[in-house]
């Protein structure tokens, strides 16, 4: 498998998305499609695209924004998925339409060479908050916007305000130690969850006229399946999986049952909408 070459500090993401995990997550695509489908929603209602502008989105995993873009832009603009990971990447080429103006690059934006002033639109769901440094990633994803050009992305605010990550963890720790701490500014989910943050980096980086709007949803962790898909999606990806790695089988009943019960109190129906809170966040490129 090809691996991009990356900046040196963003290294533990990229063997991450590589890896077992990112694995994991192609696999999980198709669910993964449907749970994030309104947060997918609002950045591309946010986003404004037109048809014959030409569309960076960068952390594009698996290809659903960017495929929702090409539509937006097609036929005669163009979208450019930009990711670290390659078993991500390989379901997204799998999944686009032969007849969308759509690219995929196996790439680290930080470093990646964008052709200069030559895009409209640099927008992401949630794949732009694990970068070390990430001023100077966006400074240099900026190059690539016309001067006319606009940032719009989707990031978690704080864990707090987010059962939908924290309902399954909190019932894992009742059986296994809690996952190591992450300062405010380590590359994670929440790492852009701080207003004032991600103000400071994208100012940092050239970008002006900068909003961010909060946004809160409830997302069907069930996809309209039940409790028992809801609870296998928690042992599948995110925090809850990776506080559960490498325990025995007994540890990993128990937290299966708790992660059932906690999950259990949001239930309706066979759906299970868990409460989520973003930001999408809009600047423009000077």
């Amino acid at each position: 498998m090809d691996i991009p070459t990356g900046h040196e500090q963003n290294a533990d993401q990229i063997a991450y998305w590589n890896g077992p995990g990112g694995q994991r997550w192609a696999n999980r695509q198709q669910a993964q499609d449907v749970v994030l489908a309104p947060i997918a929603d609002l950045l591309i209602d946010r986003a404004r695209a037109k048809a014959g502008e030409r569309v960076i989105d960068v952390g594009c995993g698996s290809g659903a924004t960017t495929i929702a873009f090409a539509r937006k832009v097609a036929p005669s603009g163009h979208a450019f998925g930009v990711d670290i990971s390659g078993p991500m990447l390989a379901r997204a080429r799998e999944s686009a339409p032969k007849e969308l103006p759509v690219e995929f690059v196996l790439a680290d934006a930080t470093v990646y060479p964008f052709d200069p002033q030559s895009f409209d639109l640099l927008a992401s769901r949630f794949g732009v908050m694990f970068f070390a440094d990430p001023a100077l990633s966006f400074a240099n994803m900026r190059k690539a916007l016309r001067p006319s050009g606009r940032l719009a992305f989707a990031c978690w605010r704080e864990p707090r305000e987010n059962p939908f990550f924290m309902a399954p963890l909190q019932a894992v720790y009742k059986h296994v130690p809690k996952l190591p701490p992450q300062g405010p500014e380590d590359p994670g989910p929440f790492a852009f969850a701080s207003e004032a943050r991600v103000h400071r980096i994208l100012g940092e980086a050239g970008f002006t006229g900068i909003a961010m709007e909060p946004c809160n949803l409830a997302l069907d962790v069930a996809i309209g399946r039940g409790i028992d898909a809801a609870v296998q999606g928690a042992l599948e990806i995110g925090p809850a999986s990776r506080a559960l790695e490498g325990h025995p089988d007994d540890v990993r009943a128990a937290a299966t049952n708790s992660i059932r019960e906690a999950l259990a109190v949001y239930a309706k129906g066979e759906s299970v909408p868990l409460p989520a809170s973003i930001w999408i966040v809009t600047a423009r490129a000077g």
